[in-house]
Order: structure tokens, then C-alpha cells, then sequence
């Protein structure tokens, strides 16, 4: 659910009231008890990710990169087309 943002038309009055968003606006202020409260257009909330990383494979950790580099085979050594075919004692 989410914070509104009213202001009294009347007494100046600043509230942020917590209610789902098929709720009709509150119209009377908790202030002075006139009703001429306004619902606000706010900014919203940010967006906060908490955690280790957004996605799965982000901001692994350094023992995790070491792990995982180590336990890919070595690649295997390319022959030339030169040496191929030939020994080297002919």
C-alpha cells in the first residue's frame, strides 16, 4: 500500500497518510478537522535493492570468481600448420 501526501487548504497542515490506492482520498484534515484536505501528486518512494545483487550472477564475491576459474579445465595448446605432420629429427 502505498503514502499519500495531504496539505490542509485551511490550516497548512502536512500529512503523509498510508492507505491502498482503491480508497477514496481522506478529505478531512486531523488538524483542525475541516475538510480541506488535498491528496498531493508526490515523487513516490525510490527503489531500493537490498541484497547481494540484482541479478544471480552480480557482484559475486572474490572467493566465488577464484572457485569458479579454477575449476574450468585449461585449454588445450593450438599446433601450428607448420609442425604438423613433421618431427622435428627429420
Amino acid at each position: 500500500m502505498p503514502t499519500y501526501d495531504y496539505v490542509c487548504g485551511a490550516c497548512a497542515h502536512h500529512v503523509e497518510i498510508f492507505h491502498s490506492m482503491s480508497e477514496k482520498p481522506r478529505k478531512k484534515c486531523p488538524s483542525c478537522g475541516k475538510l480541506k484536505l488535498e491528496r498531493q501528486i508526490g515523487l513516490g518512494g525510490g527503489v531500493i535493492f537490498k541484497g547481494s545483487g540484482f541479478y544471480e550472477t552480480d557482484y559475486r564475491s572474490e572467493s566465488y570468481k577464484k572457485g569458479e576459474s579454477s575449476a574450468k579445465p585449461a585449454p588445450a595448446p593450438k599446433k601450428s600448420a607448420d609442425s604438423a605432420g613433421t618431427s622435428p629429427s627429420e
